[in-house]
């Protein structure tokens, strides 16, 4: 399997993650790219440079506002003066009859929904360097390819149209699924990360073209606490195509796999053209986030259970953090999608 990668993502290295009213240093660090890059290297994966799409991609998931914030923010933030190393939200409207504010420090809390994604002054490229890899991959697909793989960071899938959150600026895997779309007439997507995919659901809950299917740690006691319940099925004309699976914390590889069966299922009867994988290998036993419980040889049983659906499929990187292993469940995974395809 081909993966894309580039280096530039190291120009956003966050430092602020507040944690139970405590500043600490985030989980989404560089580091994290360079434990996946091993993961590819072990498992003997082809590496290629992404392409440059410039904004297209970005724009059929994104709203012009908020993209032009993401771009302005950080000189408009600098040119205040006596600002923070880092540009972290002090107003969270909840829009309600509210006014689109022209400030920036406004416009940061209108546009994030926590303190949890801070903006430094290489987010913008960081984050649109992973847009660009998302893309890249999806077009492998589109070329020919049966599978490719996405090495994104900052990842996506908690950032919806118009705000980030939770470490994510813009939405990777609704940017890879929007490109599939418009060669096919319906799509997939399957979250296996920890948290659920609040920003990917918001993105396509009111259509019915693109499934999105999220297996994540109960919200009731993990975040994003407020997005991830089972009576969450889309709206409108997109009713019944968003299905949650939320898990007992500690979960295990057999309750994980079962919960995937669920899944599977849902796929199949939505029989999409293509299905875009949103990576989180942040459902580890060893993760520092600890919501779920499975070992590498079950991120194995889980590549093979993707392959399984018989789909040409995307894997684009959402969390995974830093623990001695996670190189080796990238590696786990994609090596089980590869012997049972």
């Amino acid at each position: 399997m081909k993966a894309v990668y580039t280096e530039l993502h190291r120009s956003h290295d966050p430092q602020f993650y507040l944690v139970r009213g405590v500043v600490k240093r985030t989980t989404e660090q560089p580091e994290r790219a360079d434990r996946l890059l091993a993961g590819l290297k072990a498992g003997k994966h082809e590496l290629l440079a992404p392409t440059h799409f410039g904004q297209g991609p970005r724009a059929r998931v994104h709203s012009p506002e908020y993209l032009s914030f993401l771009e302005e923010a950080w000189d408009a933030w600098a040119a205040l003066g006596d600002v923070g190393a880092e540009m972290i939200p002090n107003v969270h409207p909840v829009r309600n009859a509210a006014t689109y504010p022209t400030h920036i420090v406004g416009r940061l809390g209108w546009h994030t929904t926590d303190t949890s994604a801070p903006i430094g002054p290489g987010t913008w490229a960081g984050a649109c360097a992973a847009t660009d890899v998302a893309a890249t991959a999806a077009q492998l697909l589109l070329d020919g390819e049966d599978a490719a793989y996405a090495l994104c960071r900052p990842p996506g899938h908690h950032a919806y149209r118009d705000m980030a959150s939770g470490f994510c600026f813009m939405n990777n895997s609704a940017i890879a699924a929007a490109l599939l779309r418009q060669h096919h007439e319906r799509v997939a997507i399957l979250d296996v990360d920890v948290h659920h995919g609040n920003g990917t659901q918001g993105i396509f809950y009111e259509r019915p073209d693109v499934l999105t299917v999220s297996i994540h740690a109960d919200p009731m006691h993990y975040y994003p606490f407020v997005w991830g319940y089972a009576h969450e099925r889309g709206a409108g004309a997109g009713l019944g195509a968003n299905l949650n699976i939320p898990l007992p914390l500690k979960t295990g590889d057999n309750g994980y796999l079962r919960a995937f069966e669920a899944a599977a299922k849902t796929i199949h009867a939505f029989a999409p053209g293509a299905l875009v994988v949103a990576l989180g290998l942040d459902a580890s036993e060893h993760d520092p986030l600890a919501g779920l419980a499975v070992t590498t040889p079950g991120f194995r049983r889980i590549g093979a259970a993707i392959a399984r659906l018989g789909l040409p499929t995307v894997f684009v990187q959402e969390g995974g953090y830093l623990s001695d292993i996670l190189g080796d469940n990238l590696t786990a995974v994609l090596a089980g999608f590869e012997e049972a395809r």
